[in-house]
């Protein structure tokens, strides 16, 4: 027979016991990203015929463009909102993204509504204002941006939205002080930033060093880096925009983010050339290359 202080005793080790597990996966060596797929990647191929593709590259959720880069935003207009939601049902996966640097940041409140009809929580678009600046000129200017911003703050707060803001070259935010001034100066989690290694000087320390000082004001981490650009030019050398193609090493990145335990989207990215083309001829080919690309991400991660 057990005393009353031995049972309480019991039951408090197992509710301690039940707990680990979730502690646990927690703690940075349990880290796994969570991938989203761009629908861009496909050109302009069908949404029926990207769907499939979705859970072959290790996802469960897409991101939608519009044109120019592709039109599949374009195409759920064109299906309605109905026949979208069972084509997402249909291949079980979800509406986890749409960007639009079509609308730009300061337009974006029936896309916010449409988002939420679709069950979809985050919205990626580029800023806007002038480029090179430094020091209190771009203090000034992020923070002028942000005060432009609140009515769509407002209804991204109403919808239950997530406005992340891409870093861009000729763009407000094309530096690492811009983001941190981005990161500093929100007056929401709802304003936060879709991280674009691309964009950014290609020394690994220097954008551990952001991904960390930033911490959870990113929603979004674009695996992609600069490699040989995306003018034309032969296709293998295009490619080198993928992790595991061009020179950057994504380990440091990733440990970063390990590191801030970041639970955002990770997006495998590239642009083509011409825009609105798919990265390779077929759809098979893209999955494919899109996946070799996914295991080289995972190498990485496991040597961390």
């Amino acid at each position: 027979m057990l005393t009353r202080r031995e049972m309480l005793s019991t039951v408090a080790l197992g509710t301690l016991a039940a707990a680990v597990p979730q502690l646990r996966a927690q703690t940075p060596a349990e880290f796994r990203l969570k991938y989203i797929l761009a629908s861009s990647l496909y050109g302009y191929t069908n949404l029926a015929e990207i769907l499939p593709e979705v859970a072959k590259v290790g996802a469960k959720t897409l991101d939608i463009w519009p044109k120019v880069h592709g039109n599949q935003r374009e195409q759920l207009d064109e299906l309605g909102e109905a026949r979208f939601a069972e084509l997402l049902k249909q291949h079980d996966v979800t509406l986890g993204c749409i960007t639009q640097f079509k609308l730009g940041p300061f337009n974006l409140a029936d896309e916010m509504r449409l988002a939420q009809r679709l069950g979809c929580r985050l919205i990626v678009t580029g800023g806007a204002g002038p480029a090179g600046l430094s020091g209190d000129d771009l203090k000034k200017a992020v923070a002028a941006f942000i005060e432009r911003l609140k009515p769509q703050l407002a209804v991204a707060e109403e919808t239950d939205m997530t406005i992340a803001i891409e870093n861009h070259a000729h763009n407000l935010f094309d530096s690492g002080d811009s983001l941190k001034w981005l990161a500093e100066l929100r007056p929401t989690k709802r304003l936060q930033i879709a991280f674009a290694p691309y964009h950014l000087p290609q020394d690994e320390k220097l954008l551990a060093k952001l991904i960390r000082e930033l911490g959870d004001a990113t929603a979004l981490f674009y695996a992609w880096q600069h490699g040989q650009g995306s003018a034309k030019q032969a296709k293998e050398l295009e490619l080198e925009q993928l992790p595991g193609r061009g020179k950057l090493d994504f380990a440091p990145l990733l440990q970063a983010l390990r590191d801030i335990r970041f639970a955002g989207w990770t997006e495998i990215f590239m642009h083509p050339f011409p825009r609105g083309v798919p990265i390779l001829e077929t759809t098979p080919a893209v999955t494919e290359e899109l996946n070799r690309a996914r295991a080289s991400l995972e190498r990485s991660l496991s040597t961390l």
